[in-house]
């Protein structure tokens, strides 16, 4: 235990930096509870100390980002940071997979979009007169 206090000499600053984010972000996943505050140390009396962070703080962070980077949202998030404590696979499994769809119903819909203006564009490459398809496509109300 005395080892893993010594190794918490980050300031929120330097967490931050480590984990790609600002001082903001840190303090905002500390209110959503995905991150820990830890207590004030070395100050006197009224004077607080300073937070110090260490290396499983930027593990969490960076689990955090990776996490949001493959679009689960915060509170999936919590609940994932949750099951790795308790190692419930199938929870985290069933996460992921519900990402996954949403993931491929996404890229369907990106797919769809992008066959869609293909075919205006070559409809717009192949007329020479009236109005351009691509720009009646999107006037439309």
């Amino acid at each position: 235990m005395v080892r893993s206090q010594a190794m918490k000499n980050m300031t929120i600053a330097a967490l931050a930096r480590e984990g790609g984010v600002g001082v903001e972000t840190v303090r905002f996943y500390q209110r959503r509870r995905l991150l820990d505050t830890p207590e004030r140390t070395g100050g006197v009396g009224l004077v607080g100390g300073v937070r110090r962070y260490g290396e499983e703080d930027v593990r969490r962070l960076r689990f955090i980002r990776s996490a949001q980077s493959a679009g689960f949202t915060l509170d999936q998030i919590g609940e994932l940071l949750q099951l790795d404590a308790g190692e419930d696979r199938q929870r985290a499994r069933t996460l992921a997979a519900e990402r996954i769809a949403a993931l491929d119903a996404k890229i369907a819909e990106l797919q769809a979009a992008r066959d869609s203006l293909r075919r205006l564009a070559h409809a717009c490459g192949s007329t020479s007169s009236g109005p351009c398809p691509i720009i009646t496509a999107f006037d439309r109300e």
